[in-house]
């Protein structure tokens, strides 16, 4: 059972908050009732670990949302075609964040599609589909501070810092928002070699 639990699916924050809570309650009631070894364990234990939990509450980022569901046959594209690197992005974005200020926040600056923090785009959601008969991952974005041209011009750059075997592709849905389809691109199968 405990396999099966993805740590990077659990709310950290609110475990620690519950864990502390719990433990500063037993020590305050410890306290009351003269019982110095559960005082102890209350005070000494719950406190810190209630101050790590609103520690990580306020440095939380939490999991991009599916904005659509994924059908069985793109699920079956994905354990086909997906690339390692379209599967650490889906499983990055999809899970709690600590300490950063947005999802793929470095990886944007890399590319130079976030020149400060601020002006960073925000993830606001992904979905999977089907584009050409190819797995999809594509990402939606919030840009109204990097116009949708600033991406274009950037697209050959995308595809190399998400590749191999990646192509990008970019949608302007909206006025500020983008979406980036990281797109497999199969290898073509090598020519048979004939003998004369």
């Amino acid at each position: 059972m405990l396999g099966r639990i993805k740590l990077g699916r659990i709310n950290l924050s609110l475990v620690l908050l519950a864990v502390g809570g719990v433990l500063t309650i037993i020590g305050f009631i410890a306290y009351f009732q003269d019982n110095s070894t559960l005082n102890l364990v209350g005070f000494f234990y719950g406190i810190p670990v209630l101050l790590g939990g609103l520690a990580l509450r306020a440095a939380e980022l939490e999991p991009a949302p599916y904005t659509q569901p994924t059908p069985p046959e793109v699920l079956k594209l994905r354990e086909e075609q997906a690339t390692p690197t379209q599967n650490q992005v889906r499983l990055d974005v999809t899970r709690y964040r600590y300490g950063q200020e947005a999802h793929l926040d470095v990886a944007l600056q890399k590319l130079g599609l976030s020149p400060s923090g601020q002006e960073c785009p925000e993830l606001s959601g992904l979905h999977e589909t089907e584009i050409d008969g190819n797995y999809a991952l594509v990402l939606e974005f919030e840009s109204s501070t990097v116009p949708f041209s600033t991406w274009v011009d950037k697209q050959a750059k995308i595809e190399t810092f998400f590749g191999p075997s990646v192509r990008a592709q970019l949608s302007q849905p909206a006025e500020d928002q983008v979406n980036l389809a990281l797109v497999t691109q199969l290898e073509p199968a090598a020519a048979a070699v004939v003998k004369a």
